[in-house]
C-alpha cells in the first residue's frame, strides 16, 4: 500500500517516519513543492518521495491530511481523492491558536464538504506528534497499546484505518459517525489529548453504552 502525506510538518514527518518503518512507500508534499523537502527525503529513506501535492495525492492508496485546518487552498484537487480513504488528523485552530465556532458541524465534516466523493476518516488528531513519536508499542497486544481514536462514516474505511494504526505501533478505537465521534475528538472535547490503552478505551465504550 503506498501513502500519500499532505503537509510536512511534525505531524506529516512523524507519521512518514512510522509508516515506512512498517514498510509501506510514503509521498511527502508540501504548498513548498518538493524541492523544499529533499532533506526531509535523505533522512526518511528510500522508501519516501517527495511530490507535489496533487501528484502526493494520486499516488496514495490511503491520502493523509496534515496541513493546518484554516488553510484550504493547501488541501489537494477533489478529483484526486475521489473514491481514496482520506485520513484527517487536522484540528480546526485559528493562527491565533483559537477555535474556529462551528456550531453542530464538526471539522472533519467541514473536510467533507471540501473533498467531496473521498471517505474521510478523523484519527490521529487527539495525539501529539511527540506522542506519536515516542509511544510505538508493536511488542505489546493490542489492549496494552496507546488507543488512536478513528472516527468515519464508512465502517470499512475504518477498518483499514484501524489496521493501518495496529500495523505502526498503536491500537485504533472506532469512536462512531464523523458527527457523534468527530465531536468527542475536537480539540478541547472528552478524547482529545487523551492518553488511554486501548483495553481502557473499550472499557469506557462499553460503560458510556450502557
Amino acid at each position: 500500500m503506498k501513502i500519500g502525506i499532505i503537509g510536512a510538518g511534525n505531524m506529516g514527518f512523524t507519521l512518514a517516519k512510522l509508516f515506512i518503518k512498517a514498510r509501506y512507500q510514503v509521498a511527502i508534499s508540501n504548498s513548498r513543492g518538493p524541492e523544499s523537502l529533499q532533506e526531509m527525503v535523505k533522512q526518511l529513506g528510500d522508501n519516501c518521495i517527495a511530490l507535489k501535492v496533487n501528484d502526493a495525492a494520486a499516488f496514495g492508496d490511503v491520502v493523509l491530511l496534515t496541513v493546518p485546518w484554516r488553510s484550504p487552498e493547501a488541501l489537494p484537487d477533489p478529483q484526486y481523492l475521489k473514491d481514496k480513504i482520506v485520513i484527517d488528523a487536522m484540528n480546526p485552530y485559528k493562527e491565533n491558536g483559537e477555535l474556529f465556532e462551528l456550531g453542530e458541524s464538526t471539522s472533519s465534516e467541514e473536510t467533507a464538504k471540501r473533498l467531496p466523493g473521498s471517505l474521510i476518516v478523523k484519527a490521529f488528531n487527539t495525539i501529539h506528534f511527540k506522542h506519536l513519536a515516542d509511544a510505538p508499542q508493536k511488542e505489546l497486544p493490542l489492549q496494552e497499546r496507546r488507543a488512536i481514536f478513528i472516527a468515519g462514516d464508512n465502517t470499512e474505511a475504518k477498518a483499514k484505518v484501524a489496521r493501518l494504526i495496529e500495523q505502526i505501533g498503536f491500537a485504533g478505537i472506532d469512536n462512531g459517525s464523523l458527527h457523534d465521534g468527530g465531536k468527542l475528538q475536537e480539540p478541547n472535547a472528552e478524547l482529545y489529548n487523551k492518553e488511554i490503552t486501548c483495553g481502557e478505551a473499550l472499557t469506557l465504550e462499553a460503560k458510556n453504552r450502557k
